[in-house]
């Protein structure tokens, strides 16, 4: 299975979510829920993670959090580690609790943030767990209500500011913007996920696209990256393929052939109009072409260059 996307830099806010192995319970008692939450506050400690909101289910749990220093996959390693460690110890079972990786969505935090907090909150009553966000004590709610002592390492702080400067106001109109949506349905905002990776506005991709998905390492992660690929339009292709190969017509063909079967979007009917040959002559030239580019390493070079006239990347 391919590795997801993971887009990392100082201040990025995630939606995390992760689900038990097969779906089944990862908290089965008050005191695994209380365990969970001190992994949570170590990881604050130990490695500057920064939860905005929580909400512990049965078989999964969500966060929001963020990471000044970058780093993620090191937090998350604690967290399900460490409880995963936990869990098969006391339990006298071994092997995987979780179901694979966990789940990060890099989120805008001044578009998504609220929503989502809203979202996480609301968790427990789309689930029928609770009739109200307040009485499901598993989650961040009752802290930021005031229901509940909030954890000191839990900062309400930046979701409470959208909603006013005095923190009784803050609280007054963020509770009423959870509750705005008791028994009415509604969207999750996770549905507008770019790319299974992103939740953000058409700016705040773009640039994250341009900063943070050009370089080699992330282009491993092959699935999630061809959403963010820019689309070439054929003629850009053939203009930018002339441009660098101006004296051999028979290479000049090949590498049309596959940077735009690569790289356009385009159906194969339409590629092999434009070079007037079958589809399967296109599938085969595309399918040839990077053998003669690992033979010839200046050939490579070329195709770099042609990739950085059009701002593409490898896929």
């Amino acid at each position: 299975m391919a590795r997801p996307l993971r887009i990392a830099y100082p201040g990025a806010f995630y939606h995390v979510t992760s689900r038990g192995n097969e779906q089944k319970d990862v908290f089965k008692s008050r005191r695994d829920r209380e365990n969970f939450l001190e992994y949570l506050a170590s990881a604050t400690q130990r490695y500057g993670a920064v939860i905005h909101a929580y909400c512990l289910m049965s078989n999964h749990y969500h966060l929001l959090l963020e990471t000044p220093a970058a780093n993620l996959s090191q937090i998350m390693q604690q967290i399900n580690s460490a409880y995963t460690t936990y869990f098969n110890v006391k339990r006298k079972r071994a092997g995987h609790l979780f179901q694979g990786r966990y789940k990060a969505i890099l989120v805008e935090a001044d578009e998504y943030a609220t929503e989502l907090s809203r979202y996480i909150h609301l968790n427990p009553v789309r689930a029928a767990m609770a009739a109200r966000p307040e009485d499901w004590p598993w989650s961040s709610y009752r802290g930021y209500i005031g229901q509940d002592k909030a954890p000191e390492w839990l900062k309400r702080e930046f979701i409470l500011g959208h909603f006013g400067k005095k923190a009784a106001d803050a609280v007054k109109r963020y509770r009423a913007f959870v509750e705005d949506l008791l028994g009415k349905e509604y969207e999750s905002p996770l549905k507008a996920t770019f790319g299974t990776a992103i939740l953000g506005s058409a700016a705040f991709i773009e640039a994250i696209t341009a900063e943070h998905l050009t370089t080699r390492e992330a282009e491993r992660d092959i699935p999630a990256l061809r959403q963010f690929a820019p689309r070439p339009a054929l003629a850009e292709i053939l203009s930018a393929v002339k441009s660098v190969i101006d004296s051999d017509e028979k290479l000049a063909r090949q590498a049309g052939m596959y940077l735009c079967h690569r790289y356009s979007g385009e159906k194969l009917r339409a590629i092999g109009e434009l070079f007037n040959v079958r589809e399967s002559a296109i599938s085969e030239a595309s399918r040839l072409f990077p053998r003669k580019m690992e033979k010839d390493e200046k050939l490579g070079d070329v195709i770099d260059r042609i990739k950085g006239i059009l701002g593409i990347w490898s896929l």
